[in-house]
């Protein structure tokens, strides 16, 4: 059994050839020693260094804006995030400072006088407070094991927190006699909602509680907010805090003074992030109204505050909508448009939705002012890094933004960093597909060069023509090398609407190999790829297609599979989502077992050729190592190339500097022989070889 893809596949004469002419390139490779790749791992440092910015909080007044810088923290091999403010048209200054912690998830007291953040300093994660000028910052709660996220009541006199409960005292009994053991599926603590005067020694008091659902849990089911007057809040929750109780959350109200709660959005699917209307007379949430939770669109849906009907306000709208406010003049959203994401206003009565701002290119986040009369927006542009906006509004539009930051200010040298263009072609069932290319310095149209394939995670993910990115894959230096770099949206990614995403339904692999295979030809048919130097490469869901198109096609010359699936049925028995394959592959192992082989990887092991990389975490809950260690010896059992690489302790992603730096030098050295022939060395000390 093996998948159709037309024009994929070399016959068994040039594969053969193939292999001869790599073999001859890479005996006749010069070996650069690893104190010639010195620059080239300084310059991996410099992009995982890159400080970026994120979360923007605008000040009730609309004067201020906080928001959160990442940085790499070499000495301590972690990356660390500390709030920033901007006032008015003033240069950004750094706020705070928690050594060796990080400062996160900044709120404005309702007066705008001081900035509330979540930091570890020492007794576990508390909220804190500091004024806008500066100063030392004074800690709010001291909630025994710390909290997670908090919200100041409307009048600013009290703040909700989320905590998650201590173990049972019958669990340190079980250890004390028995040992370390977890029960799957039981052993688990959870997560509820406290309320305390906003002043530091007060004493919390408990809204929720129990083991009937937990404040979390799934992919984010756990936000909460107050009502306008203060005396209640809407909140998220889900069965446990396990990620595959998603698709089963609801949302609650509790009354703050008497402690009752009331379900409010039950219905079936996943029912999350509640939001009051200014009024407080309804409720706005998201939910899947039925529609499959992997792959359907996401809804806006309003409900009366007090229970009744749910109405979709967004059913004409075929994509994603995240909200940023409800305000006097509507519902505030973005959402992605192919690779674009645009800021968008919603009429709740109608139904209308009219464009707000679609600059920057992409804009990821927003807040509102109390007003309404200004925004602060991060977003970014093919030409820039992500950078914080501020944006004036009117009577329901808006002035061009202004960008209050200079992050781009960091690559002002790097020189000339190629070109980023969206494509388009055909698939082989007629699909349209569209990717991102990214050009080298100097790209000269009349010759083909090195074609290096990333694709992206997801499988709802999406690539967008970022300046700047690529992860553990070092393409800033492929394109310096003389590369172009293609990034598909293969099927079932997001911003093309839920049609395109279902297309992979009973299709995985299979159809996602058909997409990234005719954008390898169309670009080798436009000359702009050269068909003897093409590479793909992945991480978890990408790492599962590159896995995938190193066992089912022979047109790479190398692959490198990160966090990938090789197994859909060794997938399905140890992730912690087994709900995703039963939703995209529509059965269990047990109840249909072709479509299990059809769309695994290893299924085609014996027709595999490509050399593979194999990268994967530790203790990967997501996409278990079982995967990887199936895939090494499938290949190694066929007699094919192949490297793997396991990062201690990680899970899903490669979260510390130095081992990010590791693993995008395993790249490195990895393309280097099979796409350019050349033999390079991880330099483990300076002008000392390496491994």
């Amino acid at each position: 059994m093996r998948p159709s893809v037309a024009a994929a596949y070399r016959s068994a004469a040039a594969r053969v050839l193939a292999c001869l002419i790599g073999a001859a390139v890479f005996a006749a490779a010069s070996s650069r020693p690893a104190e010639a790749q010195e620059g080239i791992l300084e310059s991996f440092r410099t992009q995982i260094a890159l400080k970026s910015v994120g979360g923007p909080r605008i000040s009730p007044d609309g004067s201020m804006i906080a928001f959160s810088v990442s940085t790499s923290d070499w000495e301590n091999n972690r990356f660390d995030q500390e709030i920033w403010l901007v006032v008015g048209d003033d240069e950004p200054f750094q706020l705070t400072r928690t050594e060796p912690g990080s400062s996160t998830g900044p709120q404005w007291t309702p007066d705008g006088s001081r900035l509330g953040f979540i930091a570890d300093r020492g007794d576990g994660a508390q909220a804190y407070l500091i004024r806008p000028e500066g100063g030392e910052a004074e800690q709010l709660t001291s909630h025994d094991g710390g909290i997670s996220a908090f919200r100041f009541s409307p009048d600013g006199s009290r703040v909700a927190f989320t905590a998650t409960d201590p173990a049972p005292d019958a669990f340190e009994e079980r250890e004390e006699r028995y040992g370390d053991y977890a029960v799957e599926d039981a052993d688990f603590r959870m997560t509820h909602l406290w309320v305390m005067e906003a002043r530091a020694g007060a004493e919390p008091r408990r809204l929720t509680e129990g083991r009937g659902y937990t404040v979390g849990g799934g992919f984010g089911g756990g936000s909460f907010d107050w009502s306008p007057d203060g005396r209640e809040i809407a909140f998220g929750h889900t069965p446990t805090p396990q990620v595959n109780s998603f698709p089963h959350a609801d949302i609650s109200v509790v009354d703050v003074d008497a402690g009752t709660v009331r379900p409010l959005a039950t219905d079936p699917g996943p029912e999350s992030g509640p939001m009051w209307s200014p009024d407080g007379a309804r409720i706005l949430y998201s939910t899947t109204a039925g529609a499959n939770p992997f792959y359907g669109n996401t809804e806006l849906a309003v409900i009366p505050s007090g229970g009744g009907e749910p109405r979709i306000v967004t059913a004409d709208f075929d994509e994603n909508p995240s909200p940023v406010a409800w305000s006097d003049e509507g519902i505030l959203f973005v959402a992605s448009q192919r690779t674009a994401r645009h800021l968008f206003l919603l009429d709740p009565e109608s139904g209308q939705i009219t464009l707000q701002a679609d600059t920057p290119e992409m804009i990821m986040t927003a807040d509102l002012s109390d007003d309404g009369t200004a925004m602060a927006i991060q977003g970014e542009n093919r030409t820039t890094v992500g950078e914080i906006f501020r944006l004036s509004r009117s009577a329901g539009t808006a002035r061009p933004p202004r960008r209050v930051t200079d992050m781009t200010g960091q690559v002002a040298d790097w020189g000339d960093l190629g070109s980023r263009e969206v494509i388009q072609w055909e698939s082989e069932d007629g699909a349209e597909i569209e990717g991102v290319l990214m050009k080298p310095p100097g790209y000269d149209p009349d010759r083909p060069y090195p074609l290096m394939v990333v694709i992206h995670g997801g499988p709802t993910g999406t690539s967008r023509p970022q300046l700047i990115g690529g992860y553990v894959y070092p393409v800033i230096e492929w394109l310096r090398k003389g590369a172009v770099v293609m990034m598909p949206n293969y099927r079932g990614s997001a911003g093309y609407g839920a049609d395109f995403r279902a297309l992979n339904v009973r299709n995985l692999g299979v159809g996602d190999a058909w997409d990234v295979l005719s954008g390898v030809e169309a670009l080798v048919d436009r000359g702009i790829a050269d068909p003897d130097r093409v590479a793909a490469m992945g991480w978890s869901q990408g790492g599962y297609i590159s896995a995938f198109l190193t066992t089912s096609s022979d047109r790479f010359r190398a692959i490198s599979v990160g966090a990938g699936i090789s197994n859909w049925m060794t997938y399905y028995v140890n992730t912690d989502i087994h709900s995703f394959t039963r939703e995209y592959l529509e059965a269990t192992p047990w109840d249909d077992p072709e479509i299990y082989a059809k769309t695994s990887p290893m299924t085609y092991i014996r027709q595999a050729s490509t050399p593979t990389l194999i990268q994967h975490g530790e203790f990967d809950a997501r996409v278990p190592t079982p995967n990887a260690y199936e895939l090494y010896q499938g290949l190694q059992d066929v007699g094919v190339e192949t490297r793997l690489i396991i990062y201690t302790g990680f899970g899903h992603g490669i979260t510390k500097p130095r081992e990010r730096l590791a693993a995008m030098w395993h790249n490195w050295e990895w393309f280097a022989r099979h796409i350019w022939g050349e033999s390079v060395e991880m330099p483990i000390t300076e002008g000392g070889g390496g491994r």
